[in-house]
Formats: structure tokens, sequence, C-alpha cells
């Protein structure tokens, strides 16, 4: 499974507008069969703040189901699986409150964002539990990786864990891969 980038409809009137988020049936014909079990929320305050890039390793890696709900961010999912064509590579895509779009991030993949805006919002779906034991990730802007993040110069926001994280040669968790290598986003 590769990172897939999702377009809820969104059903408008006088009064707003109506989407479904998630409907597991429309998820399986996506090819996404993931049970979520975690919803997570983020809230950050200034926009340039950078988050990620996590995972969690066997026994309890995740997929995740991202949105953003307030404001805008620059999402972007890493290709971990060791066996595949793709290791290291990268996609990314704009998620607006405004638009509604989802990305979603099958187990395998490294997770980040970068907020474009201040007072965002990121609302995600897990299919693991948190599991502190299995914490990973790589770091942010590890050059064999080569995230073009959209900071225009300037330095991102970082929490501590973030600014510590190894570069990819030092990950070493080892996931499966499925022979489907990376594609790009529609």
């Amino acid at each position: 499974m590769t990172p897939q980038l999702i377009r809820p409809r969104r059903f408008s009137d006088a009064r707003g507008w109506f989407s479904e988020t998630y409907n597991r049936a429309v998820f399986h014909d996506l090819g996404i069969t993931d049970e979520f079990v975690q919803d997570n929320h983020s809230r950050s305050l200034t926009r340039g703040t950078l988050r990620g890039l996590h995972c969690q390793t066997p026994p309890h890696a995740q997929a995740k189901l991202v949105r953003c709900i307030r404001g805008a961010i620059f999402d972007v999912a890493v290709d971990l699986r060791r066996a595949s064509p793709t290791f290291g590579q990268w996609v990314g895509a704009t998620l607006t409150a405004e638009r509604g779009e989802q990305l979603y991030v099958p187990v395998g993949f490294g997770h980040g964002f970068l907020t474009l805006s201040d007072e965002t919002e990121v609302l995600y779906k897990c299919s693991d539990l948190y599991a502190p034991e299995c914490e990973a990730g790589v770091s942010w802007d590890d050059m064999q990786i080569a995230v073009d993040w959209p900071l225009d110069g300037a330095q991102p926001h970082l929490s501590e864990k973030d600014r510590n994280l190894p570069p990819l040669r030092a990950f070493t968790a080892d996931f499966p891969y499925d022979g489907i290598p990376l594609a790009p986003l529609d």
C-alpha cells in the first residue's frame, strides 16, 4: 500500500457544508482496510511548526489518516520499508481546513507535517494504540530524504524530541514490504 490523497466530497447549502470524512466501506473500496482504533488531535500555535518525521515500529506499527481542521499544513510521508525500491523517498501534499483533503499514511511510512498558518489543528486516526516502546522516527532535515519543506529559508519550530531524531542511515526498524513502491499522490 502507498500513501493516498483523499478528497472527501462536501455538500454545501446556505448553512455551510457537510462532509463524510470516514466510511469503512468507501475506504475499503480504495484498498484501505485498516481498522482505526485511536484518534489524535494536535494544535500548533505558530506557522512554521514542524512535527515529525514519526512512526511506530512493529509490533505496534500504525497507519494514519490525517486531516487539517483549522489552518493549513504541508503533510509528508516517507517510505521506511527497507526492501522497497523507493526506500527513503517521500511524497507531500498541502492539506487545508478549507478544502478538507486527507492523507492516508500506511504502515511502513514515516509521517510529519509543517504548519503553514498560525493556530493550526490536525486530526488523525491511527490503526494501533500509542506504544512508547515502539516510537521511532527520522530527522526532518535528513539530506538522504531531502524533503522540500516550504520553509522559505526560516528555521522550523521543533520539539526537543524531533530535534534529536536520527538520520535515515541509523533507522533500524524492519517494516514489511508489500510489493507496492511509493507512488506520486493524485
